[in-house]
């Protein structure tokens, strides 16, 4: 494949992910509390950065995670989700998941598990930012943050399982 065509079609690819992220995260599944809301957006981003080069996942990461909060009320915190969401996609480019030959591997696994850690510090910090008071925002953001990241990595597991049993060639890069 010719350089141009590959670049037009991680183009596509992360205008595709970061709109799947986007509406995953805005509206299926968005269940608002506390300061943010409960959603499966990121696993898509995790997805995303399996299956595209860097920097096109963290693009879509960056860019799907920023317009969710936009069209959901949520514009205050448009920008750190843009710096929480591509450290979700960059975390998965330094675990080296791109090496590997399937989605779902020991690598993923880790960098999904340690991207809920990124997320739950990531807001934890922004609500301090934000609002201040630390030790309140322990109760506000850290519980509905760990479920939240929780279920996406769970799903994102669920999802790069059933993925590689199907094997298509264009799932990965």
């Amino acid at each position: 494949m010719m350089e141009k065509e590959k670049k037009l079609r991680n183009m596509v690819y992360t205008g595709l992910f970061a709109a799947l992220i986007c509406l995953t995260t805005a509206f299926i599944l968005h269940i608002p509390v506390g300061n943010g809301y409960i959603h499966l957006g990121d696993s898509f981003i995790y997805l995303a950065a399996c299956m595209l080069p860097m920097p096109y996942g963290i693009l879509a990461a960056a860019i799907g995670g920023s317009m969710a909060d936009l069209l959901s009320g949520y514009a205050i915190y448009a920008i750190p989700t843009a710096i929480i969401k591509s450290m979700l996609a960059g975390c998965f480019y330094s675990m080296g998941v791109s090496r590997t030959k399937t989605l779902l591997s020991r690598r993923s696994v880790i960098a999904s598990v340690a991207c809920v850690a990124i997320t739950v510090v990531g807001y934890y910090l922004t609500a301090v930012i934000l609002y201040g008071n630390p030790v309140a925002q322990i109760a506000e953001t850290v519980p509905a943050n760990l479920v939240q990241a929780g279920c996406s990595a769970a799903l994102f597991c669920i999802a790069a399982f059933a993925l590689d049993r199907v094997k298509l060639p264009m799932l990965r890069r």
